[in-house]
């Protein structure tokens, strides 16, 4: 870890020597007291869900929740999701700079051609049921790359780490699209190296062996934004994940495994499909209010409004705003009731006091389930599509903490509040 140190210190003192805590720096955001002396003490300090804990030094992605700021490598979400591709982000997150014209072409031709997976990893989806939730399949899956790849494994080499991020990047969309085609029946089909990355996934979603595909621009370029927004989002638990599991050394294709299975659970990934269902409990625009006044008095749970972190607006949600109304003047659903549904919700929550000054703006997943719906992706899909964007973020973060010289295996320690010593009995001795 490379020290940043003020000279500024805390000191704590129980009745033994002091121990100094430095006060370390940050290039954004909060300055972080360096507890790791404080083991010395015999004690340790307890913060449940991390909330004041940094796990790791990190030039990924900054987020400061309090102005609705996030950044990627220092470059802001607004400007990237308007003016660069999903691939040119996933370059910047990887090695930390945006690519020149040369580096762009040469890393598109790379991810496209790794987008086939092996065949007989295609075969391995007949062990599961046709009903079997994607998330699952893609838990599965991913993790098994590391059987059929086992040719870069020495992770201690940056050229082996490349590979693999190639590699995950570039099969994710193909592992996803599989997952979909196989729970419907569909036939598999292939990537195609002429596409962008968006358009290839949206091939190989929805085209059939019967006619060529053409994926609409407009269409093709929400779900790129899409995947650009929710590309990395500094340490949330599914990023945690995957640095705790490759701590240990674990390889990458288990680490991601790792971090789909945790963006799996309801309150990490499964936002914005809870959006659509509440539509759904709504179910037209004549129950907005009475459903709002619901909220008000808690007998209702109101989905895609306010954010842990972010205690302002969400800086993802202005964009994801836009692209909803551009997908929908396209597609000719500027009527459709569910959007409609929305808009009220919407209305009433940037108009109404007690949603102001409780800050519950909408974020960013009130909007991208109602865009990724739009787009022909069923519900089931949505945390499927998020692992597929999240890929890179989780890559880069496994690179960066395996390339981190000071890096240890993670050992939360706990408060222990279970039962003292106990002398043990032979079974015919208890009662």
């Amino acid at each position: 870890m490379e020290e940043k140190n003020r000279n500024v210190t805390l000191t704590y003192n129980e009745g033994q020597d002091a121990i100094d805590l430095p006060v370390l720096d940050g290039t954004l955001g909060p300055n972080v007291v360096d507890i790791r002396s404080f083991a010395k003490t015999g004690m340790f300090t307890f913060d449940p869900g991390f909330l004041a804990t940094a796990s790791c030094e990190s030039k990924i992605t900054f987020i400061d929740g309090d102005l609705g700021q996030l950044y990627y490598r220092g470059y802001p979400i607004e400007e990237l999701a308007e003016g660069a591709d999903y691939l040119e982000t996933c370059y910047l997150l990887i090695y930390g700079e945006l690519p020149t014209s040369e580096q762009k072409k040469e890393f598109v031709y790379i991810v496209s051609h790794h987008t086939m997976v092996h065949e007989q990893l295609a075969a391995f989806f007949k062990g599961f049921r046709r009903d079997s939730h994607p998330m699952a399949m893609m838990v599965g899956v991913t993790g098994a790359l590391s059987a059929f790849y086992q040719d870069s494994m020495d992770y201690t080499k940056e050229n082996d780490r490349s590979v693999a991020a190639y590699r995950l990047i570039s099969k994710m969309p193909t592992i996803a699209a599989m997952c979909y085609r196989y729970t419907n029946g569909l036939p598999f089909m292939y990537p195609r190296n002429d596409l962008s990355y968006s358009a290839n996934f949206m091939h190989m979603m929805f085209a059939t062996p019967c006619e060529t595909y053409e994926p609409n621009p407009v269409l093709e370029r929400a779900l790129d934004r899409i995947m650009i927004l929710h590309a990395d989002h500094e340490q949330n638990a599914s990023t945690s994940t995957v640095r705790l599991a490759g701590s240990s050394g674990a390889n990458p294709f288990a680490c991601v495994a790792a971090g789909i299975a945790c963006l799996w659970g309801p309150a990490h990934g499964g936002a914005n499909e809870a959006v659509l269902k509440m539509l759904d409990e709504i179910g037209d625009v004549s129950n907005v209010a009475a459903f709002m006044e619901g909220v008000k008095a808690k007998t209702h749970k109101l989905m895609g409004f306010g954010h842990r972190v972010y205690k302002n607006m969400d800086p993802r949600a202005s964009i994801m705003r836009r692209t909803c109304y551009e997908v929908l003047d396209e597609l000719g659903l500027q009527d459709d009731p569910q959007f409609k549904l929305a808009m009220a919700l919407e209305k009433i929550a940037l108009e109404d006091p007690y949603f102001i000054e409780r800050k519950l703006y909408p974020n960013v997943d009130f909007y991208s389930g109602i865009v990724l719906s739009a787009l022909g992706i069923p519900v089931s899909m949505f945390t499927a599509i998020f692992a597929m964007a999240r890929t890179v973020g989780w890559v880069s973060h496994w690179n960066e903490m395996i390339s981190d010289p000071h890096q240890k295996i993670g050992r939360p320690r706990q408060l222990y509040t279970g039962a003292q010593r106990r002398a043990f009995m032979p079974i015919d001795q208890r009662k």
